[in-house]
């Protein structure tokens, strides 16, 4: 009898055990992954890994891919949130930092636990009904903040890929010691400081929090997480306690990095549960806690027992929900209506092609800055607040010294997971007019210095600069505006400094250029060259 008990606990052990070891493996693959999609400055990345982060809930939902947010619903409805725990980049960063704080602690010295609290649903509710209200209108700067997915990209962008960069620049130098040449120099320009200190906040943020209180971020202030959180108190699958054979230890209390089981009254708030399966290790001896299949009661408030607590909690979280709801709708639309008429001037933001016009582009763009590291002329570079709130952040094409929307280059459309920038192929990018180019005849070195120039006419892959006579020989640039697409190779390659004599002005919509006329191909006759032999 007491083997067939031991058998019988050290098969119910490793359950336990392969439950938390599938997600961690899960966990750290989906990660790497989308950190590898992130850092890749070489682009050297399989297509596969592309598509990554469009398996994410906000990018997907603002795609339109409901597939694939029906996926995440179902998986919660059966799982709980499995999303948060295995596929959210941000919320498994916060378990690494936990993770790497918790290691190399001496045995005298006391371990840092967690302990249940109360969710703070005033708050993650209201934050959640802003970025619901903000988005009807259009707007996605509350999204843009919050969103778990973007965060990560901008950390990742921001402060993961200069380290990566950094450490192939000193791989490189070490291999040319050795005459190896199998490495090369790289250096980025993307990086902006208003971009790097945003990442930088919101790391810190993310990590102070997952320190001090586990998921916090995860079930307070992100949004994702408190829709989901919604969404997994009907789930089947769930943290069960057994209070017949449960001693009110707390062990499982302490290993909860949610903060969200209560060991005195025997309940666990399934909106919270990320389903870690932490607890399930730390209960070894009782198994007093379970995460199994049980009969489908609908619990509004998320524990598996207490409905007193229950009501109260589902009463203060529609309450909080619709005031916040009710504060926020009457601001929206006089900020909408407010940017409706926009001056298309050199403050309106160039937006990448594909992105159909500002007003989309603002819409559905959550800055995570996938398409910055994949833009291979590096023309791609995060706004900062240059263009007012609305727009911070948020990728715009930045025509400086050698940088410039190459003539047949497509990438940024296809890898935006949000369609903030939409597909598009070749033949229609040469002719999507994102912005004209407007010459400046006084700033001119041709006008200026009386000295031949034609730098912008040479680099224009459209046709649409051409030289026209200035005399005493010498041609000055005239911009054909129904030929040009505004790549900027004209702006970038300009020699006039501090302000060039040619820029270029963002369209607020995007338009269709007329296509280049096609040069004729004279026949040489091979008989009357003479090459001198």
């Amino acid at each position: 009898m007491p083997f067939a008990f031991y058998l019988h606990t050290q098969h119910t052990i490793m359950k336990t055990n392969l439950l938390k070891v599938v997600r961690i493996t899960l966990a750290l693959f989906i990660f790497t992954v989308l950190t590898w999609a992130f850092v890749d400055f070489a682009n050297k990345a399989p297509d596969w890994v592309q598509g990554f982060p469009h398996a994410q809930f906000i990018p997907a939902a603002l795609a339109g891919t409901i597939g694939i947010v029906i996926i995440f619903v179902l998986l919660t409805l059966l799982f709980g949130r499995i999303y948060c725990s295995v596929i959210c980049p941000m919320g498994i960063l916060q378990d690494i930092i936990s993770w790497f704080t918790r290691r190399g602690k001496k045995k005298n010295k006391k371990k840092r636990w967690y302990h249940y609290s109360k969710p703070y649903n005033i708050v993650r509710y209201s934050l959640l009904a802003i970025c619901v209200v903000f988005l009807i209108f259009g707007i996605s700067t509350p999204l843009l903040l919050l969103d778990p997915y973007s965060n990560f990209g901008r950390i990742a962008v921001n402060i993961f890929r200069p380290i990566v960069v950094e450490g192939n620049n000193l791989l490189n130098w070490v291999a040319l010691q050795l005459n190896n040449y199998s490495f090369y120099q790289v250096t980025i320009h993307t990086i902006t400081t208003a971009s790097f200190v945003i990442a930088l906040i919101a790391l810190l943020i993310a990590g102070i929090l997952s320190l001090l209180r586990g998921r916090l971020f995860c079930n307070t202030i992100c949004p994702v997480g408190s829709l989901l959180g919604l969404i997994s108190k009907f789930s089947l699958f769930r943290i069960t306690i057994d209070e017949s054979k449960c001693t009110k230890c707390g062990l499982c209390e302490k290993a909860c990095k949610s903060e969200c089981i209560n060991s005195k009254e025997s309940t666990v708030d399934l909106s919270r549960c990320v389903t870690c399966f932490n607890c399930l290790d730390r209960c070894n001896k009782q198994k007093a806690i379970n995460y199994r299949l049980v009969s489908y009661k609908p619990v509004i408030a998320g524990l598996t027992r207490n409905p007193k607590t229950t009501v109260n909690h589902s009463r203060r979280s529609f309450i909080a929900t619709s005031t916040a709801i009710a504060a926020t709708a009457p601001l929206i639309p006089a900020w909408a209506q407010g940017n409706e008429n926009i001056d298309v001037t050199k403050l309106t933001p160039i937006t990448p092609p594909g992105s159909k016009s500002l007003k989309h582009f603002k819409e559905k763009c959550t800055a995570c800055h996938l398409c910055i590291t994949h833009c291979p002329m590096q023309v791609l570079k995060p706004a900062g607040f240059t263009f007012g709130l609305e727009y911070a952040f948020k990728p715009h094409l930045d025509y400086t010294v050698e940088h410039y929307c190459n003539y047949e280059c497509v990438i940024c459309s296809q890898i935006c997971p949000n369609h903030a920038i939409e597909p598009l192929d070749k033949d229609t990018k040469k002719v999507t007019q994102i912005g004209i180019a407007q010459f400046e005849r006084d700033r001119c070195v041709v006008y200026t210095d009386h000295t031949s120039c034609g730098a912008c006419s040479e680099h224009c892959p459209s046709k649409a600069i051409q030289m026209d006579d200035f005399g005493d020989g010498l041609t000055i640039p005239n911009v054909h505006a129904e030929l040009c697409i505004g790549c900027g190779g004209c702006e970038s390659i300009c020699p006039v400094r501090p302000v060039k004599a040619i820029n270029i002005l963002a369209n607020a919509v995007h338009k269709t250029a007329e296509r280049p006329p096609e040069e004729e191909i004279q026949e040489v006759d091979r008989e009357e060259l003479e090459f001198g032999f």
